[in-house]
């Protein structure tokens, strides 16, 4: 392609993610959205579109300054994606962990709780500053802090791929597999105000960091008493993610001790390999896992969780077996299904790990071209990945979520060897179609992968899980409830305990319920609720009920009315025992009377 051509092209392409994000911008959220995609202007989409698939191109056959810009516009268009709450002017989006951070925000911000005190306080720090500096709410100032800690995964990934293997290829392929968003599965990592998401998109700078120590090795890097910068850069970046989420700090440390025990074993068994050129990472593992113990051991959320995991893992009814049978049985009552469901959010991480696990065996067996260097680091990610998987099965046996968690930190090793492996894998393909050809296909592969994985990256109904918007009625509704309800009196949701609300509005450091809420909350119970039993659908006493467009939306639309039916709701809506007592387009809350 001539430059003047190429040029054209990429300028076409920031145009449309340009005119993409401005067209968003001046079609902001106007009232709650079952999900982000349809609730974006089309014409938006179709601009992402042309620019993501410019940027594809370009990674992929262009070399040097034409690449970079290439990656670039891939990159800021993704970026763009997931700052779409921003920009389209959502008050908040996220209803369960993440209002709980906005609750513990608000309390760093009026001066209730200092951020030392939390077991993990970047995230609630960086939307404080927005807040002191720019007089931003804490609501958006948290959203701002998503979209920071999300870049580095788009700017390292590429930069990790190029320190394993230096081909250009890789690096473009590397830089497309991270705008999947891979570490995204929407059971236990989620895009939004979720440390330890948000933590994940941080693993890249720790893992260039390391890489960055093996391969720089210049005396004139080397800082006093022989210490290499690099080394002081893996303690800092290691430091960081730990004050993002602990348990993405356990897996870097689970990672650079196998990358030890690798060093360790080859130095006594071998007298000529490329690892013993490496300089070891003994040092980094022991400060990095000791500054983990004394941070992790010292908090009692840690020790409350680590309890809670060895319970699951030795009671039988806790494991994730229960968990995915129930699952499976509401989605076919509702014409799902987990295969349809495992399609939709894992087909393309599914597709990515096939190849890597393939290339990896490739490695193994000596059938690859890779050079001596290369393939030892490319060993050191694989060989991590079997004591990671190891903690998975622990997690999956004791508690589920954390298990998807750990997916999350596995996709991100897959997504650093997806850009060896595909580009390698390309290479060969090339040998057999033409270089254009193979191009083609990894550029329609890779396109659809990405499609996939952007499709899934926010919660949507598409995967039985309505978007967790949260707009300004929703807020006022719950302000007025909490504010002028009766204290004794307490707060109930369909399906959704309010308690988080509480923690958003009114902070995290309250008195009175064992959730750290200041008022008393829970679920009505969905059978005594649709026979018309209201006051035995809580504890037959006094309570309020709320509903929302999202228990609307979810319950009705999404659920088609699997707990709860539109009937049961009219016909609660007309009973004497219930008095609606505050209502807007997105909220109401009924008072009802318990038993006599």
């Amino acid at each position: 392609m001539k430059r003047a051509t190429l040029n054209i092209t990429l300028a076409v392409g920031f145009v449309a993610a340009a005119a993409g994000l401005l067209i968003a911008r001046a079609n902001p959220a106007t009232n709650y959205e079952p999900s982000i995609y349809t609730g974006t202007p089309t014409t938006t989409w179709i601009a992402f579109a042309v620019a993501l698939a410019i940027a594809i191109s370009t990674a992929l056959i262009c070399r040097g300054r034409e690449q970079a810009f290439g990656i670039g516009l891939g990159a800021i268009t993704v970026t763009g994606i997931v700052s779409l709450p921003v920009i389209r002017n959502y008050r908040f989006s996220g209803m369960g962990d993440a209002l709980t951070h906005l609750g513990w925000t608000r309390n760093i911000t009026t001066g209730e709780l200092a951020p030392h005190e939390l077991f993990y306080p970047a995230v609630h720090s960086i939307a404080s500053v927005f807040y002191y500096a720019g007089g931003i709410p804490v609501e958006r100032g948290l959203l701002f802090s998503m979209v920071i800690l999300f870049v580095p995964f788009l700017l390292f990934v590429p930069l990790v791929v190029r320190e394993v293997t230096g081909p250009g290829l890789a690096v473009g392929v590397g830089a497309i597999v991270s705008w999947m968003a891979l570490p995204i599965n929407n059971i236990a990592t989620h895009m939004g105000v979720h440390t330890n998401s948000n933590a994940l998109f941080v693993v890249p700078v720790v893992i260039f960091a390391f890489l960055a120590y093996l391969r720089r090795r210049a005396a004139i890097e080397r800082l006093p008493f022989g210490l290499s910068p690099f080394s002081l850069l893996i303690v800092l970046s290691g430091v960081g993610l730990l004050l993002i989420h602990p348990q993405q700090m356990i897996n870097v440390v689970i990672l650079l001790g196998t990358i030890s025990a690798i060093q360790y074993v080859v130095r006594r068994r071998y007298d000529d390999h490329p690892v013993l050129d490496h300089p070891t990472t003994y040092a980094h593992t022991v400060v990095l896992g000791s500054l983990f113990g004394l941070w992790a051991l010292s908090n009692e959320r840690f020790r409350d969780a680590l309890l809670g995991l060895l319970t699951g893992i030795f009671t039988a009814d806790v494991g994730s077996s229960a968990e995915v049978e129930q699952r499976e049985s509401s989605l076919t009552e509702i014409g799902g299904s987990l295969g349809e469901l495992f399609v939709a959010m894992f087909l393309e991480l599914a597709v990515i790990s096939l190849l890597v696990g393939v290339f990896i065996l490739l490695v193994w067996f000596g059938r690859t071209s890779l050079d001596p260097e290369a393939k030892s680091l490319v060993n050191y990610l694989a060989i991590s990945m079997v004591p990671l998987t190891g903690l998975f099965a622990v997690y999956f046996v004791g508690t589920p979520t954390m298990a998807f968690r750990q997916v999350g930190f596995l996709a991100v090793v897959l997504t650093i060897l997806a850009g060896v492996a595909i580009s390698r894998g390309i290479g060969t393909l090339s040998r057999y179609i033409s270089r254009p050809g193979g191009n083609v296909v990894a550029a329609l592969v890779l396109g659809a992968c990405l499609v996939l994985g952007l499709m899934t990256v926010f919660a949507s109904p598409m995967i039985y899980d309505p978007g967790q918007h949260v707009t300004q009625q929703k807020f006022s509704g719950y302000e007025s409830g909490f504010e002028h309800a009766d204290d004794d009196v307490p707060h109930v949701g369909m399906g959704y305990d309010p308690y988080r609300y509480d923690h958003g509005i009114n902070g995290v450091e309250g008195e009175g319920t064992l959730s750290g809420a200041t008022v008393a909350s829970g679920t009505v119970d969905a059978e005594a609720f649709e026979a018309g039993n209201y006051n035995e659908a809580y504890n037959d006493i006094d309570y309020y009920f709320i509903t929302t467009q999202y228990d609307m939306t979810r319950e009705l639309e999404v659920y088609q009315e699997l707990y709860y039916s539109e009937d049961s709701l009219e016909t609660f809506e007309t009973s004497s025992e219930a008095n609606k007592v505050i209502s807007n387009d997105e909220f109401r809350m009924y008072a009802v009377s318990g038993a006599e």
